[in-house]
């Protein structure tokens, strides 16, 4: 597990040196977990060497939720004034990213 968890945090410490490196406006973890999949994809690590802590961490998924949640606690008072443009915004966009996500998908079965 030691192995496991080394490889998933080095691949973590590589996206945060690219990030302070290059200046991306995206977050290290994100460059992270993507560098981890072109790994896995290229073959230079194999699936069974973070199987075991990708399986840990997803069946833990929901205490990554509890922060967040705890943050919506404790600024409800600052949400409801914006309640309305949220739940809008959350609507429109779910809609347009399933929209465009079955538009890609009809264009790349197409293809295929």
């Amino acid at each position: 597990m030691i192995k496991q968890c080394v490889i998933v945090f080095g691949c973590l410490a590589l996206g945060e040196f690219a990030v302070s490196m290059t200046g991306l406006k995206l977050p290290s973890s994100i460059i992270g977990m993507i560098l981890l999949t072109v790994f896995l994809k290229l073959g230079w690590i194999k699936l069974k060497s973070v199987k075991g802590i990708s399986d840990f961490l997803a069946k833990n998924l929901a205490l990554f939720f509890v922060p967040s949640g705890v943050a919506i606690m404790l600024y409800l008072d600052i949400l409801k004034d914006s309640l309305l443009p949220i739940i809008v915004a959350s609507i429109g966009s779910t809609i347009i990213i399933l929209a465009v996500t079955g538009w890609v998908h009809q264009i790349i079965r197409k293809k295929l």
